[in-house]
């Protein structure tokens, strides 16, 4: 056990890891895109908080007691301030939001919205005053264009007090998971990723629970339903277990602007199986927004690799 997770840890390529890297990716682009459809199930039976908070405490203990138990050494003391920042950026703000979000919006649409962040991390680099190039305000407006189109559908749904509750977190959620990926990009690479998603999941759960309970907004754990139970199951196992490992991964061994695929397909796999299972809505102005929406999301980080290669 102690090589496999040394060996998953190591980022030094070895003969045969390629195939097992695209293997990664395909499965994030899948699996991924299932959370989506999971988390609205899951929500639909059972307080979100409560459900998310049950998702990312079991899901980040089975990394942390992994570790504890191959005797791994925990984080320096300098390092807890960026897991603590970590994991309320990417669990708490962002994920954690986003699954709560499907409580008001379909599935299909809150992963269209999560998938325009690489559009976030533009406009905050516009913000710090870097330059961009013209690639990157075409995807930008395609982007953001491509978002009105979809909403074109929805503008009778604006009424609904519900539905631009979920609107505006999903768009949180989205802000917030650009600032955490930039912010892991730049403090995340000097301690093991995997230990560190696991205490920044157990983190962010413990959160969610304490603003459950103290909300009293929860249901007895004997009474949550099984539709529930099973999309917490999933979540933790092929969500927050295989498909986070599965990403790490294929980051740590494939370009970054191949793993950034994920970011296109998984709106699409949430879209067509929120239709097919839980009968969400899918019409033309959700195929072409989406279609537009993605390829602003793709321009621009085309843009950011011929950035890095310059």
């Amino acid at each position: 056990m102690k090589n496999f997770a040394n060996k998953l840890i190591s980022k030094t390529p070895v003969r045969g890891e390629d195939d097992k890297a695209y293997f990664a990716l395909v499965w994030v682009c899948f699996f991924w895109g299932t959370t989506w459809i999971a988390s609205k199930i899951g929500v639909m039976y059972m307080p979100a908080l409560q459900f998310v908070g049950i998702r990312q405490i079991f899901g980040g203990m089975v990394f942390v007691l992994y570790f504890i138990y191959n005797k791994h050494p925990l984080p320096k003391r300098k390092e807890w301030r960026t897991i603590v920042i970590l994991s309320s950026l990417n669990f708490i703000f962002s994920n954690g939001l986003a699954v709560i979000a499907v409580k008001y919006i379909s599935g299909g649409l809150a992963s269209i919205i999560a998938a325009i962040f690489p559009l976030w991390v533009v406009l905050i680099n516009l913000i710090r005053g870097k330059k961009i190039s013209w690639m990157t305000v075409t995807g930008v407006l395609l982007g953001f264009g491509g978002v009105c189109v979809i909403f074109l559908d929805h503008l009778n749904d604006f009424f609904s007090s519900d539905f631009r509750l979920g609107i505006i977190i999903s768009l949180i959620a989205s802000v917030v998971w650009a600032m955490g990926s930039m912010y892991t990009k730049k403090k995340a690479s000097s301690f093991n990723p995997y230990f560190s998603m696991g205490l920044q999941m157990m983190f962010a759960g413990v959160v969610f629970f304490i603003a459950a309970y103290g909300s009293s907004n929860t249901i007895p754990f004997s009474e949550i339903p099984y539709q529930s139970f099973w999309a917490v199951v999933y979540l933790i196992i092929i969500g927050s277990v295989f498909t986070f490992i599965a990403y790490i991964y294929a980051l740590q061994r494939l370009p970054t602007s191949l793993t950034s695929v994920y970011a296109y397909i998984n709106p699409i796999v949430a879209v067509l199986l929120g239709a097919f299972l839980l009968n969400e809505k899918l019409n033309i102005f959700i195929a072409i927004g989406g279609i537009i929406t993605l390829s602003g999301v793709y321009l621009v980080n085309q843009s950011f690799r011929k950035t890095i290669k310059n």
